[in-house]
């Protein structure tokens, strides 16, 4: 790693979100779930700007024609950044109130996956969905508790997928073609010391990199052996996802979360909420857009 952390905004998002690199505007977007906010931070010119989408926002992917698509508390949604209209396409989970969608990425061929979790008292309320193209959306895994982290390995031929309440990172045969997923195994089992993982990205050596939500840092893992490779250390607990970006992928982007602290918590981790950006001295890779 060839540098320390940096704080490049320094707010109090409730609970950041969703980092995600846009390499032909060279933006990064972020959300803040429960503050119903969708940001776009330019490091070029430091500006973080602000879109208030109407209702919790659990993630956001590019769209191949234009705009973003979210994931939203009623479903899937495209935006229109210019209009700044939430336009809402399908709620698999319009009979489940007491859910909210999380996290989610579009994978090689373009298809949006995301998935949901209860608001309180998580077991196993939540799933995971996959929306094509053709706006279709297919329930590809239930019984989870905390859908998180997303990606798919370099060749597209697995796909990696946390569910926080089971402390590990799973692996699926992945069919870029079809979209379909199989032969579930689990690749990394995380320590309980180490908190909850979170989001997650992928670098261009395949490996994962898992924010930990409670502990204050982001780790590097091989999927291959389930070991840890490097940890960052960053000023805040609650660490929620991670992006690379920048000219040459060669930044990753992290976001956290303020939710829940009090003052004195508040008071040791002031910069909670914020986000950070570190050189971790490997590159990523391109981000896939939704193609619908």
């Amino acid at each position: 790693m060839s540098d320390e952390p940096k704080i490049l905004v320094d707010i109090r998002a409730l609970v950041g979100e969703g980092a995600l690199w846009d390499e032909t505007q060279g933006v990064l977007y972020w959300v803040d779930i429960l503050s119903n906010k969708l940001y776009i931070y330019d490091p070029a010119s430091g500006e973080n700007r602000t879109f208030d989408v109407g209702q919790h926002v659990g993630t956001v992917v590019l769209r191949a024609s234009g705009g973003v698509m979210l994931a939203v508390y009623d479903g899937f949604a495209a935006y229109d950044l210019d209009k700044q209209t939430l336009t809402l396409i399908h709620d698999p989970e319009a009979d489940l109130p007491n859910n909210r969608f999380n996290d989610g990425k579009c994978d090689p061929a373009g298809r949006f996956w995301a998935g949901t979790m209860a608001y309180s008292n998580q077991t196993t309320q939540g799933s995971l969905y996959r929306l094509d193209a053709d706006l279709s959306v297919h329930k590809m895994l239930g019984n989870i508790g905390i859908s998180n982290g997303i990606v798919w390995s370099l060749d597209a031929k697995t796909m990696y997928y946390i569910d926080s309440m089971a402390y590990t990172v799973r692996a699926f045969d992945y069919d870029n073609a079809t979209g379909a997923i199989s032969n579930e195994r689990v690749v990394i089992t995380v320590p309980r010391e180490l908190s909850l993982p979170d989001g997650m990205a992928i670098d261009a050596e395949g490996m994962l990199w898992v924010a930990h939500f409670g502990g204050s840092a982001v780790r590097r893992w091989d999927p291959n052996t389930g070991q840890v490779l490097a940890t960052i250390d960053l000023p805040a607990k609650q660490i929620t996802s991670c992006a690379f970006g920048g000219p040459n992928l060669d930044t990753l982007y992290i976001t956290s979360g303020a939710n829940g602290l009090d003052e004195a918590a508040l008071a040791k981790q002031p910069h909670a909420g914020a986000l950070f950006s570190v050189k971790p001295g490997v590159r990523g890779v391109t981000t896939f857009k939704f193609a619908g």
